[in-house]
């Protein structure tokens, strides 16, 4: 199989970012690799997620902040595998980057908003009792890569940042 080409935007990745609700992120802990799904935000360039005050996935960012986010959804049925390579027809986004802690209050805050209203675009600013009663992540992107597949087309896009 030919080397994929990739194409640089960034546009259709941002795209599928911000249509999907599920992600995974790959932490590094303890030697293993450890992946956890979680509901997210992409917002001005970052990702943006809410967890307990404490646990595995904050102990894990705290020794070590590089991390691997990625989104994907299928768009079609998987084909028949008689006497053809299979396929699907689907889109994924794989992030690279640095996780941050928001242990600051005020950027806690407008990670938790901005989070908030992905979902509930009409939400009210959360009450200082409910920033201080969970932590806020956000991963910086440092490179993305995609891919979209449709009728056994392949488009891949990469991104630096």
């Amino acid at each position: 199989m030919d080397e994929p080409v990739f194409i640089e935007s960034r546009e259709e990745m941002e795209q599928i970012l911000r249509e999907e609700v599920l992600g995974y992120l790959g932490l590094a802990g303890d030697g293993q690799p450890y992946v956890v799904p979680l509901n997210y935000a992409y917002a001005a360039g970052k990702i943006l997620f809410h967890c307990a005050l404490t646990g595995q996935k904050l102990d894990a960012i705290r020794r070590n902040p590089h991390v691997c986010f990625t989104v994907g959804r299928q768009i079609g049925e998987v084909r028949d595998h008689t006497g053809a390579p299979c396929h699907v027809d689907s889109d994924s986004v794989i992030c690279y980057g640095q996780a941050r802690l928001l242990d600051d209050l005020t950027d806690r805050a407008a990670a938790l908003n901005a989070f908030n209203r992905r979902y509930r675009p009409d939400a009210p600013d959360l009450p200082r009792e409910r920033v201080e009663q969970c932590m806020a992540v956000e991963i910086t992107i440092a490179e993305m890569t995609g891919r979209q597949e449709r009728d056994r087309h392949r488009t891949y896009w990469r991104a630096t940042f």
